[in-house]
C-alpha cells in the first residue's frame, strides 16, 4: 500500500499492517494533528519503506525518544517512531487506499475532549489491555 503527505513530496509504501488499527486520543496526537483523535496502525520496520522525499522530512520529539515525522513542505504528519521499537506507527489517513483493517479500539481516552462522542468501539483510559 502506498501513502504520502498532503502535497505529495514525501511518499512511502507498506507491505501490510502488523499491529491493530486504533484511534489515539492522547494530547500529543490531538495537538500535532489538530484533531480530536488520530487513527494509527503499527507496521514492522521491515514492512515500511520511504519511496520519495525523505530529505523533506522533519522531526518533532513529542516525548522522550518518540519522533513524529512530517513533511517540511505541507506539515503532514506521516509516522511516529521510537528508535528501539520494532514498528513505526503509520497515520492511516495518509494511505492512498483502503488498508482493509478497521479500528479495533480507542486509546488514551482520558485525554478526550468533552465534545467528542464515541461509536460502538471499546474505549480504554490509556493503553488497551495486554499492551
Amino acid at each position: 500500500m502506498k501513502g504520502s503527505c498532503a502535497c505529495g513530496a514525501v511518499g512511502y509504501e507498506i507491505d501490510r499492517i502488523d499491529l491493530p488499527v486504533s484511534h489515539c486520543h492522547c494530547q500529543s496526537c490531538r495537538k500535532t494533528h489538530a484533531a480530536a483523535f488520530v487513527t494509527t496502525a503499527g507496521v514492522l520496520r521491515e514492512h515500511f519503506h520511504w519511496t520519495r522525499g525523505q530529505e523533506k522530512l522533519s522531526n518533532y520529539e513529542s516525548s522522550p525518544g518518540k519522533l513524529r515525522r512530517f513533511c517540511s513542505l505541507c506539515g503532514c504528519h506521516l509516522v511516529a517512531e521510537r528508535d528501539t521499537a520494532a514498528a513505526v506507527i503509520v497515520r492511516v489517513a495518509t494511505l492512498e487506499e483502503d488498508p482493509g483493517d478497521r479500528p479495533q479500539y480507542h486509546i488514551w481516552a482520558e485525554h478526550d475532549v468533552p465534545w467528542l462522542e464515541h461509536e460502538d468501539l471499546a474505549v480504554y483510559p490509556q493503553w488497551q489491555p495486554g499492551r
